[in-house]
């Protein structure tokens, strides 16, 4: 099969998977425990009349059928409905301020546990059985075992409570007037540091377990006997060869992360109060808040589904050992 069908078959399975686990999605999330409408009429004292209009304006009384066919109808042209909590709409609170702060939180942290957690790899599978090489794989398995929240927890302990080096939490200084720019980008990446560090942390030991385990049993095989008897370099062997077959099978962990990074960080953001769209989510949850949960899966989704398929495609394109069917 070449590539451009086997391109074309895998968007078709890409597109079929979406919808499918939409449809699961907005039924699972309906059979959820809890009645919306508690979080929008807090008194106990609301008469039962009261709450069966609000389920009337909200199309809460329907059928859960004819609620999914409304909602398939609604998605085709681009209406993800209106938050039941927040009464904005939710393509609105999703493409905002939230989704900005997460990219950047979660994009700059990824992009400096993959870059951090190579270059430990590289390393230790250089000095393979050495002293550094037990030491850099216990610290990743230390970090990447260490729950997140436990973590953000003795972090705010230690660098914010004890010392007062950062803020607790937030984005910025709510109380703050920042005369310019420059002063909102520092008083901005002041707050960052903390949860930077945790989601960093917590990645660069993934990302060097699966490249270093990776490339120590590529140095078992045949291929790299070959490039020593040809008097190549160890820096050369490790660079030119066992690095470079590496490449295809963490390029799928890779892509997961990149996805990961539209998600947002739902435990990080909610401890250290990010407004991103991880605290979003947990927002919602919380409040039964069924069109901002699932506007907010179906980005996850597609941002999962759409980074998988690109990846399958550069897997092949990497691998020629990969047979595409």
């Amino acid at each position: 099969m070449g590539m451009p069908r086997y391109a074309a078959l895998r968007a078709a399975q890409t597109a079929i998977s979406f919808f499918i686990l939409v449809a699961i999605a907005f039924f699972l999330f309906r059979v959820m425990p809890g009645d919306p409408t508690a979080f929008l009429l807090e008194s106990t004292r609301i008469h039962p009349e009261t709450r069966l209009l609000l389920k009337q304006r909200l199309g809460l009384d329907r059928p859960l059928v004819e609620q999914f066919f409304i909602y398939i109808k609604n998605l085709f042209i681009g209406e993800l409905g209106y938050s039941l909590y927040y009464g904005r709409p939710v393509t609105e609170l999703i493409f905002s301020r939230r989704m900005v702060n997460t990219l950047v939180l979660v994009g700059t942290s990824t992009a400096a546990a993959i870059g951090i957690g190579l270059l430990l790899a590289l390393t230790s599978a250089r000095r393979y059985g050495s002293k550094v090489d037990s030491a850099l794989t216990t610290f990743s398995m230390v970090t990447y075992s260490m729950p997140t929240f436990w973590l953000g927890m003795i972090l705010i302990m230690v660098f914010a409570v004890r010392l007062r080096w950062f803020p607790v939490g937030g984005t910025v200084t709510a109380i703050k007037t920042h005369s310019n720019a420059l002063e909102y980008l520092a008083d901005y990446l002041w707050h960052m540091v903390l949860p930077f560090t945790v989601l960093t942390l917590i990645e660069i030991g993934y990302n060097y377990l699966i490249v270093r385990n990776t490339m120590v049993s590529l140095l078992q095989e045949d291929f790299v006997y070959l490039a020593r008897a040809k008097g190549l370099s160890e820096g050369d062997v490790m660079r030119k060869h066992v690095f470079r077959a590496a490449l295809p099978p963490f390029a799928t962990i890779v892509g997961l992360q990149i996805a990961g990074i539209f998600t947002g960080a739902v435990m990080t953001e909610t401890i250290f109060s990010w407004e991103g769209l991880g605290r979003l989510l947990y927002e919602a949850v919380s409040t039964r808040d069924y069109p901002l949960i699932q506007g907010i899966f179906m980005l996850i989704l597609a941002a999962f589904l759409i980074t998988n398929y690109v990846v399958d495609l550069l897997y092949a394109a990497l691998d020629p050992r990969v047979r595409l069917r």
